[in-house]
């Protein structure tokens, strides 16, 4: 078994030497390809493909096969981060409203006219809704789903749909009525088009290689004493592991290939900070991996703070996302960074720029994760080994980018990824990757000699010391953590307000590995990351500030791309009555309460977002001489329907946006919503919609008002 993904070194072969015949995949490329491409072995001649690789670098022109895999996968790591979970590419359900008939329905078929420009975006053969204005309420019922048949420019023709109803077709056929309305949606559809427009885009789910990364997933079951469905794939790539050993690090792993390009663009041209190839830094990665599990076993979960995918993740979120939301948004629309923000970035410019002490020093000798493929390596079915053919020439060793080569030449087993970089500069190709068993031909082992221990690299040297300062370290970091944790006794006001869907606090904080994927799948940017607000344990965990927005109703997106499930994946129905909070009225400052003036903000949100939350009671009602109330004296005000309320914090956000910010009649808003017991649904599994009609259940038994369904949520009524 040969796993050969290398190009050869090109040389002259000797006179009287028979050429070794190319490969069935060679064979075909020639067929199809111009000869130009291709090297001709018998002269030792490079072909443009040789000469292209060559222009890009040692590294490409001895393993092209891996810097492609690298490219495609540090690109599909861009294009789930800044595509697929960016939220913006969503659009609300088109509505074309003022439409006439223009004659009575006729053989399943309905005539509209339109004014000039008013059908632009509909589309022939496409399913529609056709709604008409309730006198009496002037809210759209539908009449049924149609099938545009024909458009032209200030006309369509429709065709009822199968499960148009009779009745309301054979009332058209009598009496067109109108003006009607088209939808892409039933007009009393709850929206969904953030939610639609993320499942349409996840032909590879957003949070695909944050799952993969084995130690997020390991050191969460670990943390969260519960089973993690990453732990599937952290598995998986595990398995794939004993074939190409550490192949995450070399061939998958974004922060891998970003911290090459940063050695190439930078890294390499800085070499005054430059360190020996052999210090005790070269088992820091075990310690840290050690140190990383010792927090989970304590019930601290760190592994987010190092661990390979979050590390970049958290990184790119914090340095381009707000790149990215000015150039499509404005910068007005990009929240103010906090102390944690630096905090980030100067931990992911510290990761870079080890690159000045090292090429790829993160990756060698730092890494959690490569620890954890160094560990698994251990039980490898495929290594590297040299012939005896080899001239001690040190091409390997110079190349190797893993630092996985032994003066002796042959490998460092726990640290190889099976690059094949070594290969491709080997003049006498005596470098294969073949089974672990595979013992032909092999050179001497210790000549020259290594003096290296059986311990592993370079000897354990520092062993106990660094056993000591990983079990302290580890200690004292739960300890801080627990001390400066956070608190989850406070005044409500404090608590923060978690995303919808979140498991209890206690489990969320042990669950969540502050890799930053559902803020940039927030649309409007809901969710920001906390400081120091609730202590190291809370710091970059997800919250949602009403004062900058409110939650989506039509959107479920941060449950969709946790990879841990602190925010668990629930559908859009269930998401839709999960709490976060109870918006709460402060009777002294809101405008209407005070006796101050007339204001609807609030309700106005509510409603529009399908709520109903907020009801308007009568305040401040003046009487005549008789005592009698006088009719519309004093003001509507709001009231909060508690059983309907989620906390999305929508009403905070208007509330604030105008009466704080725009109009300046108020410090801070006169609704915010607040977390905690009794205001919150912070379920680890288990349906909130039976959750609500639970709570139902239980108040119809207590009070007769809840018969008639009052306290209901419409959808729930339906």
């Amino acid at each position: 078994m040969r796993l050969d993904m290398f190009l050869p070194f090109l040389r002259k072969p000797k006179k009287g030497t028979e050429l070794k015949p190319d490969t069935l995949l060679v064979r075909i490329a020639k067929q199809i390809l111009p000869a130009a491409l291709f090297s001709d072995r018998a002269t030792a001649k490079p072909g443009l493909v040789r000469q292209w690789l060559k222009r890009l670098g040692p590294s490409w022109l001895s393993a092209p096969v891996r810097r492609v895999v690298q490219t495609v996968f540090f690109l599909l790591f861009l294009f789930l981060f800044f595509y697929v979970a960016w939220p913006y590419s969503a659009r609300p359900a088109q509505v074309w409203p003022g439409l006439a008939p223009a004659a009575p329905a006729e053989d399943q078929t309905i005539a509209i006219t339109a004014q000039p420009g008013a059908l632009v975006g509909i589309r022939p053969l496409q399913r529609y809704f056709v709604s008409s204005a309730d006198p009496a309420t002037g809210k759209l019922a539908l009449l049924g789903p149609v099938t545009v048949r024909e458009v032209q420019n200030e006309s369509l023709v429709l065709a009822a749909e199968p499960d148009f109803p009779a009745e309301k077709l054979e009332e058209l056929q009598f009496d067109p009525g109108g003006p009607w309305t088209l939808s892409e949606t039933a007009p009393d559809a709850w929206p969904s088009h953030y939610a639609d427009s993320l499942a349409s885009k996840e032909l590879l789910h957003a949070e695909s290689l944050l799952v993969i990364d084995p130690l997020v997933a390991i050191s969460t079951a670990i943390a969260g004493r519960t089973w993690v469905w990453s732990l599937v794939s952290a598995i998986g790539i595990l398995v794939v592991a004993i074939l190409v050993p550490r192949g995450f690090c070399g061939y998958l792993c974004p922060l891998g290939t970003l911290i090459d390009l940063f050695d190439w663009g930078i890294g390499k041209r800085v070499k005054r900070f430059r360190v020996a190839e052999d210090g005790w830094w070269v088992h820091i990665k075990y310690y840290l991996l050690a140190g990383t599990l010792l927090c989970s076993v304590f019930g601290v979960l760190v592994s987010g703070y190092f661990a390979a995918i979050p590390v970049i993740t958290r990184g790119m979120l914090f340095l381009f996302e707000p790149l990215q939301t000015a150039a499509s948004r404005g910068w007005h629309n990009v929240p103010a960074p906090s102390a944690g923000h630096f905090l980030s970035l100067a931990m992911f410019a510290v990761v870079l720029g080890l690159g000045f002490l090292r090429p790829r020093f993160w990756c060698k000798y730092v890494c959690p994760s490569g620890a954890v493929f160094s560990v698994s390596n251990l039980f490898r079915a495929t290594e590297r080994k040299v012939e005896s053919s080899c001239i001690h020439c040190n091409k390997c060793v110079q190349i190797c980018p893993f630092d996985a080569i032994k003066p002796d030449f042959t490998t460092r087993t726990t640290d190889c990824t099976l690059c094949q970089t070594c290969a491709g500069v080997c003049p006498t190709e005596a470098i294969k990757f073949v089974e672990r068993w595979n013992l032909i031909q092999l050179k001497v082992e210790n000549d020259p000699p290594t003096h290296e221990t059986a311990l592993g690299r370079r000897g354990f040297l520092s062993l106990a010391a660094g056993s000591a300062a990983t079990i302290v370290g580890a200690t004292s970091l739960t300890i801080a953590t627990k001390v400066l944790g956070a608190d989850l006794t406070s005044d409500p006001q404090l608590l923060p307000i978690r995303p919808p869907g979140s498991v209890p606090e206690p489990q969320f904080l042990d669950l969540c590995i502050r890799c930053g994927e559902c803020f940039k799948a927030c649309p409007n940017n809901v969710l920001q990351p906390l400081g120091f607000e609730q202590g190291l344990e809370g710091l970059w965990t997800p919250a949602a500030k009403p004062d900058w927005a409110g939650c989506e109703s039509s959107c479920n997106a941060c449950g969709q791309v946790c990879p841990t499930g602190a925010i668990r994946a629930i559908p859009l129905e269930e998401k839709r009555v999960a709490r976060m909070g109870l918006a709460i009225v402060d009777l002294q400052t809101c405008l209407p309460h005070a006796g101050k003036e007339a204001c609807q903000l609030c309700v106005d949100d509510c409603i529009a977002a399908g709520y109903h939350a907020i009801e308007f009671v009568r305040v401040g009602t003046q009487v005549d001489a008789q005592g009698e109330p006088i009719e519309s004296s004093g003001f509507l005000a709001p009231s909060v329907v508690a059983d309907k309320c989620v906390g999305c914090g929508l009403c905070q956000t208007r509330c604030y946006a105008i009466n704080v910010a725009e109009k300046k009649l108020l410090s801070e808003s006169a609704i915010v919503v607040q977390a905690g017991e009794g205001r919150e649904d912070r379920l680890m599994q288990g349906s909130y919609l039976a959750l609500r009609e639970a709570e139902q259940a239980a108040k119809r038994k207590q009070s007769p008002a809840t018969e008639s369904g009052g306290y209901l949520p419409d959808f729930l009524q339906n």
